[in-house]
């Protein structure tokens, strides 16, 4: 079994690996020439604003007395320049937005692993282009840039990366220091020849990263006082970094200035998937080279955006973001970024229908340098005759685009140019997604299969191990032929031929040869096959198609709740009724009315709102004194049920309540600070982190009885819990533990009146108690019933309190006792362990069931396997198993009492 079950996981840590090699490598080639456009651009140098995290319509918008928040920004809109609306892609995080903008292609999800601050891959960029770039503000942005780009052109200024608190006092400081670094950059310049001179040159870039919006919006969300102030701020001082640059060169005209931002915000404060609030973000531009404002009558737009901002009679141009990389090269006359997919936006150029045309054209031609490329790429490693190129754009037909976009720009036909060349950029981004998606189908199906016969040989395993196959049908057991091992021999070789002459990367090996052995284990158990469907013929066709009915549907209820999370509730409710159509209502009503009870209260959370949305510190501490006040009846209860309480039981209890209460005072504590601007106290962070390892020890001192065991997981994860919490969510593990005690009494009950053991009381039950492998019994329909309670639960524990499948769901309030500091990879740790709390209680209360019920815990990662559960689930059992079942022992000998 312990091969099984290392094969387990390997298994799933294959399925797991294989999403981000099917569906998220990197887009990008290497190998491309720059394109250039041959004609003289009208900008020497480029200013990009980017403010971190600012939303369209919290910038456009009149405040409530009918004013801007960005009268500077507007007067551009209104007097100077073109504006938009900027459209975003997920990932809606900074490092994917400023890759987009400043390289002009849509980041890979692989730049995650390096928490969106690293190169994953090699990328060319408009700041790799520029003669010179300077640029300010946090290193997390800069530095990814800087990195990436030949030579020494580039210079950057950062602050340091632990002023980037959202506990701060006043977080705009993370704004002012950009634009007083930028004053003085400007004042040292006069007096610095060097420097003077460089900055008098052509094709140069400033780039300002402005974080303080983006910080307000995490620490007090979008709608609060402090982030609109903040916009505020940036406006005023874009205006003043706009009248010293027009200053330093004279009012030359040869400025062209961008501001937009990476990403925007949800209401309650946080970024990263695709909700409209985080991927519409402003786009104005104004200076050398771009349309002044346009006066017009009516615009074809499908939002009310223009009349709620009062913008109907100025026209609006929406753009992707990846479109801003090109039209910034465009402007200053250096190469577009080698890797951009943007498409230029020639509608923002004030400049003659020549440029226009040539600008299309040199951008034509550099995303065709991607496409043949990748085709070539692709074509080297596949066999010819299997060998599929994209028919939508063969060589001749670039040529023959080509030819007569050259043709149309000499006859002056620029209009005609400009939409041949739109044609083959659509054509050539069509071909590009084709062959970057090459492998996706093939490597899908070997996926598939694998998945599908490694069910199948789990499902075999636990039907000849647990089902009785031997009544009226055939007791032979036939070896497997020798024919069998040596065809799939031949497959497995074949196979590996197959993709060494390819070429293929070492991880297709493993995708496409993992079939093979699985698939042969799967036929070796042929005979338990037929003896399995002949026992199925014995079943009555009523009862085989009306358990058919109740599994599809209990399987559609957890498939809908990936999407709805009231088919949560609806699942409880079922529940709920449960013991209506059982014979435990007549004999165990009291069991019966607490599972209801129980029940019907968890169904309420799939109900509420969001985690995070609405925080209510009150609802955490009711949280925590609910807590105290079931320990105290619990320690009550033990005390009297024991002749003698050991003085180290009591005092891990009273420690224990100790934790939950200053957590309780911990949050309490915190969230008055940060109201207060006074930051995270140093103590309570402190105390935050003791709790948290605390936490991970103290259930394991506890005395191995399953009620005292369970109870202590409980109190340890509940002390957790509440520093991690920031609203209703607080109660959902109390409620959810309640259930999972009466759940084990239900499990007990219904063995019982079924015969198959006598009842013990749970407080009697030990979890290190050696279990002869005899009592284990055979299988019954009761427990694929309680192998969907299973996954029913764990579904609940991961969509009880909120879509946390979406990245936009989690609330980094929910981490400010531990830090406040940005800190990706701490911050998803805290997270992830707040999202594990209630699963560890899941899995604890389950390892308790099959001890109660004498079934075996081998058989029950087979269960979840079959259930189509992944590896966490089987970590999590172990983990489990690890917390009810072990006990440190801190000093002497344990004494035993009587219960």
């Amino acid at each position: 079994m312990l091969l099984f079950f290392i094969l387990g996981l390997f298994v799933h840590f294959v399925f797991f690996g294989s999403i981000f090699d099917i569906y998220f490598t990197s887009p990008l080639v290497h190998g491309m020439t720059p394109q250039f456009t041959p004609l003289p651009p009208p900008a020497k140098r480029l200013v990009l604003f980017v403010a971190d995290g600012l939303r369209a319509d919290t910038l456009y918008e009149l405040d409530e007395n009918g004013n801007s928040r960005a009268p500077f920004i507007r007067d551009i809109i209104m007097h100077e320049g073109s504006w938009g609306i900027s459209h975003t892609r997920v990932p809606t995080e900074s490092r994917p937005g400023h890759v987009a903008l400043i390289a002009g292609f849509y980041e890979d999800v692989s730049a995650v692993a390096k928490g969106w601050k690293e190169n994953p891959v090699e990328f060319d960029s408009l700041i790799n282009e520029s003669k010179y770039t300077w640029s300010w503000g946090s290193p997390d942005i800069l530095t990814m840039f800087a990195k990436g780009a030949y030579g020494d052109h580039v210079y950057t200024c950062s602050y340091d990366a632990d002023i980037e608190d959202f506990g701060a006092h006043d977080v705009t400081k993370l704004d002012t220091w950009v634009f007083d670094k930028v004053k003085e950059f400007f004042h040292t310049a006069r007096n610095n020849q060097s420097l003077f001179s460089k900055l008098n040159e052509e094709k140069i870039v400033f780039f300002l990263h402005l974080l303080g919006i983006d910080t307000n919006g995490h620490a007090h969300r979008p709608s609060s006082r402090e982030y609109k102030d903040n916009i505020r701020l940036v406006d005023a001082g874009i205006k003043e970094m706009v009248s010293i640059l027009e200053h330093f060169y004279g009012n030359d005209g040869k400025t062209a200035f961008v501001f937009t931002s990476d990403h925007g915000m949800t209401d309650w404060g946080f970024h990263g998937a695709g909700h409209p609030s985080e991927t519409l973000t402003p786009f104005v531009t104004w200076g050398a080279g771009i349309k002044y404002p346009q006066k017009v009558s009516a615009q074809k737009f499908d939002d009310m955006f223009l009349k709620e901002w009062k913008l109907e009679s100025w026209k609006r141009q929406d753009i992707h973001q990846a479109d801003i990389a090109p039209l910034m090269a465009s402007l200053i006359g250096v190469p577009v970024p080698l890797n951009s997919v943007g498409i230029l936006p020639i509608d923002y150029l004030n400049n003659t229908d020549l440029f226009k045309a040539e600008s299309m054209f040199t951008n034509a031609i550099q995303i065709l340098e991607q496409f043949k490329v990748k085709m070539t790429q692709k074509k080297e490693v596949t066999l010819p005759f299997l060998f599929t190129p994209f028919k939508l754009l063969p060589e001749s037909k670039q040529l023959n685009i080509l030819r007569k976009a050259r043709s149309y720009i000499k006859q002056r036909k620029y209009d005609e140019a400009v939409s041949l060349c739109k044609e083959l950029i659509r054509l050539a981004l069509k071909g590009l997604s084709y062959y970057h998606t090459y492998d996706r189908f093939f490597l899908g199906i070997n996926v598939v299969l694998g998945f599908v016969g490694w069910t199948s040989y789990a499902s075999l395993l636990i039907i000849r191990s647990h089902f009785n196959l031997t009544r009226g049908v055939s007791q032979e057991v036939k070896k497997p032929s020798h024919l069998l091992s040596c065809s799939f021999i031949a497959i497995g070789v074949f196979v590996a031929f197959f993709l060494l002459l390819q070429d293929c990367p070492w991880t297709y090996y493993i995708y496409c040869l993992l079939p093979v052995p699985i698939w042969y284990a799967v036929l070796r158990e042929f005979q338990v096959i037929q003896d399995f469907v002949t026992l199925l013929l014995t079943f009555p066709p009523s009862h085989f198609v009306g358990y058919l009915l109740v599994f599809t549907l209990g399987i559609e209820i957890l498939v809908l709740s990936f999407f709805y999370r009231y088919m949560l509730t609806a699942g409880l409710l079922a529940f709920a009724g449960w013991p209506f159509i059982t014979q435990l209502w007549t004999r165990a009503k009291s069991i019966s009315l607490s599972w209801i009870f129980f029940s019907l209260l968890l169904a309420v959370f799939p109900l509420m709102p969001v985690v995070g949305r609405k925080p209510d510190i009150l609802l955490v501490m009711v949280a925590g004194l609910l807590v105290l006040l079931l320990s105290l009846c619990v320690l009550t209860s033990l005390i009297k049920r024991k002749d003698s309480f050991m003085n180290e039981e009591l005092l891990l209890h009273l420690f224990q309540m100790l934790c939950i209460a200053l957590s309780m005072c911990v949050m309490y504590s915190t969230h008055n600070s940060l109201l207060k601007k006074q930051g995270l106290p140093l103590l309570n962070q402190i105390i935050s982190w003791i709790i948290l390892a605390s936490s991970l020890i103290l259930p394991l001192l506890s005395p191995t009885s399953l009620f005292e065991r369970l109870f202590s997981i409980l109190l340890s994860s509940m002390s957790t819990y509440i520093l991690l919490s920031t609203g209703y969510e607080a109660l959902f593990p109390l409620v959810l533990s309640c259930l999972m005690f009466v759940w084990i009494q239900v499990e007990q009950e219904i063995l019982q009146q079924h015969g198959v053991s006598r009842k013990q009381k749970i407080t009697s039950v030990q979890f290190t108690c050696n279990t002869d492998i005899t009592q284990f019994r055979q299988l019954h329909l009761d427990d694929i019933r309680r192998a969907f309670f299973l996954v029913f639960f764990l579904v609940t524990a991961f969509f009880g309190t909120g879509n946390i499948a979406s990245v936009n769901s989690f609330d980094l309030a929910s981490i400010y006792c531990f830090l406040t500091v940005f800190s990706p990879f701490m911050m998803g740790a805290l997270m992830m362990w707040k999202i594990l709390i209630p699963f560890i209680l899941v899995m604890c209360a389950f390892e308790a069931v099959q001890l109660t019920t004498r079934l075996s815990s081998k058989s029950i990662s087979h269960y979840v396997i079959v259930m189509s559960m992944t590896i966490v689930l089987v970590f999590l059992n172990g983990l489990a198993h690890l917390l009810t079942t072990k006990k440190l022992k801190l000093c002497g000998k344990p004494k035993s009492h009587l219960i």
